[in-house]
């Protein structure tokens, strides 16, 4: 269901369960987790999530199980931890992390996304949450992220009305960050970059305490010596 594959600092997770337009059963989100806490120890320098599948980013959460999670409660707790242990994992990577949309991305796959740190569309992206359409609810942190992207208003508008938008409107209220463009391109550039420096720049962006001490400590770094290296020999940096 997940695939990985890693390219020089890039890495890749693939979202390859074509049988079900990408969507993810509880193994397949604990399978994601996995993934991911391995990256967060590895050195790689930026990740994307992408798809195998043409034509589909991911259906979300696979909606055959759920009617095992309305007679079962405690199959309610397994899927909500495991949603949450590979989504909150995504958004706590240190390195960039970069979804790439191109078709249907829908309910926890739009969560998927807004985990990472950068969302980019292709022409055929489309983003609908429907969960008031099912009769059940969104994760706190999910709606969370929404409304910190998008505004409460816009994040109302998709969770009431269940209703798709395509990659033009998604770019315009903020969803997304790209409107077309090469993913892993975007990657190898943020990969080429002083990985350090783009941590540090992450933690910032996310808010993490400690950044003045960041700040001042980037300045008697090896990456710093590199740099000015580079700049004063008229040379592309070698991080």
């Amino acid at each position: 269901m997940i695939d990985f594959t890693r390219d020089g600092a890039v890495a890749t997770l693939w979202l390859a369960r074509g049988s079900a337009r990408n969507a993810l059963p509880i193994a397949g989100w604990q399978q994601l987790a996995a993934h991911v806490a391995d990256l967060a120890v590895s050195d790689a320098r930026a990740v994307v999530i992408a798809s195998r599948e043409p034509g589909v980013f991911s259906a979300g959460a696979d909606i055959a199980e759920f009617g095992g999670l309305q007679r079962d409660p405690a199959r309610r707790t397994l899927f909500r931890e495991s949603l949450s242990a590979a989504i909150e994992g995504v958004a706590r990577l240190p390195m960039p992390v970069i979804a790439a949309v191109d078709g249907g991305c829908f309910g926890a796959a739009v969560a998927l996304a807004l985990a990472c740190d950068m969302i980019v569309a292709g022409d055929g992206a489309r983003f609908a949450i429907p969960p008031a359409r099912l009769g059940i609810l969104y994760p706190p942190a999910d709606v969370a992220r929404l409304v910190a992207a998008v505004g409460r208003g816009q994040a109302a508008r998709l969770f009431y009305t269940g209703d798709a938008i395509d990659a033009d409107e998604a770019f315009a209220i903020g969803l997304t960050q790209q409107r077309g463009g090469d993913a892993q391109a975007l990657a190898t550039r943020i990969a080429a970059n002083a990985p350090g420096a783009v941590r540090g720049l992450k933690l910032a962006i996310d808010g993490v305490t400690g950044g003045e001490a960041r700040f001042d400590a980037a300045f008697g770094g090896a990456e710093l010596a590199e740099g000015l290296a580079a700049f004063h020999g008229r040379r592309p940096p070698e991080f």
